[in-house]
């Protein structure tokens, strides 16, 4: 006898915990199963050397959807609200980015940044919008799909004629040739591009690095937090909602296949051998994992089959963990500012030159790097008078040339380690233990496939009608009674919850339709 539930959760990340408690508060059963040992998905803490806890993979909050923090009452706690960005500069003349407002540059640049600031902004509220709903279908409609395109067209065109144009001019462009027309500071424009990019297989100079910069922008213009205990406190916050809607969750339960039965969803199998009945099976799987390995390639149409299989997600953002004995020196910072979000991206140009390499497969021999010192804001997570560094270095490639040998992941260690010393020249000294997560360790450690944070690139022809592929942008996949509720869907990753809400919104009303 297998135990029966009204919907199977694949995979208990953030958005699987999002969309199990909205379907468990609709009144569904609801079984959510989790391959590792706790739920979060990449927006987990754990400890990486004994004493030492960090946010494993994503570890900043900056779009975490209103409409989600309402509708599950969500209170998370947070260390810090609103992080200052800052460009860091070999000689400690730093630049400050704080909303919309920007330090350590010209007056003109400063007026500049205001402008563009205000006009991303009002750009990235737009998307915004449009990413917590469902979007349009393609091809043959019915009649809420042209009320939804109809809505969109409408609200483009409330912006006004001049800011229509340059909305519609934008979305299409690179973010290098924005910025070398607005600004004059190098490390301005390294920030912007920076924010651009990160987590992507885009240098500034790829096409739609604009949209992926008021992606970024969109849920909270911008605005980061750092959540008290890490990110694993969002996680936790989720979960319990999640069981106190009756939600069921298991831990140490990975699916082993989704089972099609007639053509249509029948449950699933996990590892163990354990077997669980529903006609409603939601994924927070990634797209190619969901379709080529749990339901399999021979239960969908060879087209379909084939679009999912080229889906670009190949992941070039690695994760570097430092336990520190103490604080490192860098020129022009004061001991409050370890508190904010610090990034090496000196101009445009760097920032182009560490892409490159990994073009071909390789790593860049001087990455970005976004860094946080969250033992800063909060002391619970390493031992009273030591510190954590938390960085996320670009570039990283999962098909490195040669594979991720441990020469390989000792060699970009190393070339982080040279880049971070040219600010900081001490930091070598304070550290006691490290680790590196590459993409390929994101893909076996949270079961991402490509280590691709975002389950596919956010490209025009990876987003919005096409998110995760022409003919499943509406979360229904092409086996009845299988969803998608993860990042692969619309609108994409970070830590949001968006397209759990809209999944589960969307089968609740396919249920109430039928």
């Amino acid at each position: 006898m297998t135990d029966k539930y009204d919907a199977i959760v694949v995979g208990g990340g953030h958005n699987g915990l999002v969309c199990s408690a909205l379907l468990a508060k609709s009144g569904k059963s609801v079984l959510l199963l989790e391959a590792n040992d706790q739920v979060g998905g990449a927006a987990i803490t754990r400890e990486f050397v004994e004493g030492y806890s960090v946010s494993a993979c994503a570890h900043l909050l900056y779009q975490l959807q209103p409409s989600v923090r309402k509708d599950l009452k969500l209170k998370p706690q947070l260390a810090a609200d609103d992080m200052a960005t800052i460009a860091l500069d070999e000689e400690g003349k730093h630049v400050r980015l704080s909303g919309n407002s920007v330090t350590g540059v010209s007056d003109d640049d400063a007026s500049s940044y205001r402008e563009f600031h205000k006009r991303m902004a009002r750009f990235a509220g737009l998307l915004n919008t449009y990413f917590n709903k469902a979007p349009p279908r393609l091809g043959p409609m019915d009649l809420s799909n042209l009320v939804l395109l109809g809505r969109l067209g409408l609200d483009v065109r409330l912006l006004g004629k001049k800011e229509m144009q340059e909305f519609l001019r934008l979305i299409f462009m690179n973010i290098h040739d924005e910025l070398v027309e607005r600004f004059e500071s190098p490390l301005l424009k390294g920030a912007v591009s920076l924010d651009a990019v990160l987590g992507t297989h885009l240098g500034p100079r790829s096409p739609n690095t604009i949209l992926t910069y008021l992606y970024r922008l969109a849920g909270d213009s911008g605005r980061v937090a750092l959540p008290a205990g890490g990110m694993g406190s969002v996680s936790d916050e989720l979960a319990q909602v999640a069981r106190s809607a009756g939600v069921t969750i298991r831990t140490g339960m990975a699916v082993k296949r989704i089972i099609v039965d007639n053509g249509r969803i029948a449950g699933v199998e996990t590892e163990e051998g354990e077997r669980f009945d529903s006609m409603t099976v939601v994924s927070n799987a990634d797209p190619k994992r969901t379709l080529l390995d749990l339901v399999g390639a021979q239960h969908i149409e060879a087209r379909f089959a084939h679009r999912i299989k080229h889906i670009r997600m190949r992941g070039n953002a690695a994760k570097l963990h430092l336990a520190l004995d103490g604080l490192p020196t860098i020129a022009g910072l004061t001991q409050d500012d370890f508190a904010e979000r610090l990034v090496i991206a000196p101009d445009e140009h760097y920032v182009e030159r560490a892409f490159n390499p990994a073009k071909y497969g390789e790593s860049s021999p001087e990455p970005v790097v976004e860094m946080t010192f969250p033992s800063c804001r909060d002391a619970s997570l390493a031992p009273s008078g030591k510190h954590v560094m938390s960085a996320v270095v670009q570039y990283a490639p999962y098909a490195l040339k040669g594979g991720w040998t441990d020469a390989a992941r000792r060699k970009f260690e190393a070339a982080t380690i040279r880049v971070i010393e040219r600010y900081a020249p001490d930091i070598a000294e304070r550290i006691t233990a490290s680790e590196l997560l590459t993409p390929a360790d994101i893909e076996s450690e949270f079961h991402i496939t490509g280590g691709h944070w975002h389950h596919g690139e956010l490209t025009l022809d990876q987003l919005l009608f096409v998110r995760p592929v022409s003919g499943a942008a509406q979360y229904r996949m092409p086996v009845d009674g299988l969803y998608l509720c993860g990042a692969g869907a619309h609108p994409g990753g970070g830590v949001s919850g968006a397209a759990g809400r809209n999944a589960a919104r969307a089968i609740l009303g396919r249920e109430k339709a039928a």
